[in-house]
């Protein structure tokens, strides 16, 4: 399929380790532990919206302001570390929510091992995965500490409110997809590629929506379906590896 072969060929143009210096992934890359890895990567994910080096930048800040070890800041925090991130912006993320953020991470962590634990957790053992079940469930268990601030809750999207989620989802990427080109960091081993959503913003949809791949006009959670389920015919068991290729068309090379 023609088709194919020219994302594939983007996939391997993108896919690879000069990829990574300029891009919010370049984040997790800069720890070598597992939970500073998750927790470097969900933060970077999150800001990730706007201008690539401002999003790097400003999550470099964050992670100094943590001694550049978040797990270890986010377990034994005194209230004198708290003041360390005081003050701290990026876009609309303020110290308010960060302040939360650290809260929920803190919790979290005392009670498991792993952030990817945060998405597989209450999920029916007697049906298949779905991730749009997991994010639900993210979405809820995220915000159901006490004492949160509502304007916290527009930095994490869900499905219920059909948002394409599209910042979750990329950081599920990191997360999960395994491949030999080092971008990904494939550290999570209990979801499996194919049960990845291509991220879907504004570029990538004017790209799929191009090259026939998607033909809902909102750029939304359905479209998000739509795009991985054409993705899948294309690659079963790895349809966000795409994300690649849509990426770099519509970011890179304006294939609009």
């Amino acid at each position: 399929m023609e088709l194919k072969r020219f994302l594939d060929r983007k996939v391997a143009e993108f896919n690879r380790p000069s990829f990574i210096l300029e891009d919010p992934v370049s984040i997790p890359h800069q720890f070598t532990l597992k939970q500073d890895q998750e927790i470097a990567g969900f933060f970077a994910a999150i800001f990730a919206w706007g201008n690539r080096s401002v999003i790097i930048k400003k999550a470099t800040e964050l992670m100094q302001r943590m001694d550049n070890a978040p797990y270890q800041f986010c377990l034994e925090h005194t209230d004198s570390d708290l003041k360390k991130l005081l003050n701290f912006k990026h876009r609309t993320f303020n110290d308010t929510d960060l302040l939360y953020f650290i809260v929920f991470l803190h919790e979290h962590y005392r009670r498991f091992d792993s952030l990817e634990d945060a998405f597989l957790m209450e999920l029916p053992k007697d049906e298949p995965f779905s991730m749009k079940t997991s994010l639900v469930h993210f979405y809820h268990y995220f915000f159901s500490l006490p004492d949160l601030p509502y304007r916290t809750r527009k930095h994490i999207a869900t499905p219920e409110k059909n948002a394409t989620c599209k910042r979750l989802n990329m950081f599920l990427r990191w997360m999960v997809r395994r491949d030999n080109q080092g971008v990904d960091l494939g550290l999570w081993k209990n979801i499996r590629m194919a049960d990845l959503i291509c991220p879907i913003d504004l570029h990538v949809a004017k790209v799929a929506r191009r090259l026939t791949l998607l033909d809902r006009s909102q750029t939304d959670w359905r479209a998000a379906q739509q795009l991985t389920d054409r993705l899948k015919e294309l690659d079963p068991g790895d349809p966000a590896k795409y994300d690649f290729a849509l990426f770099g068309l519509g970011v890179v090379e304006k294939y609009y």
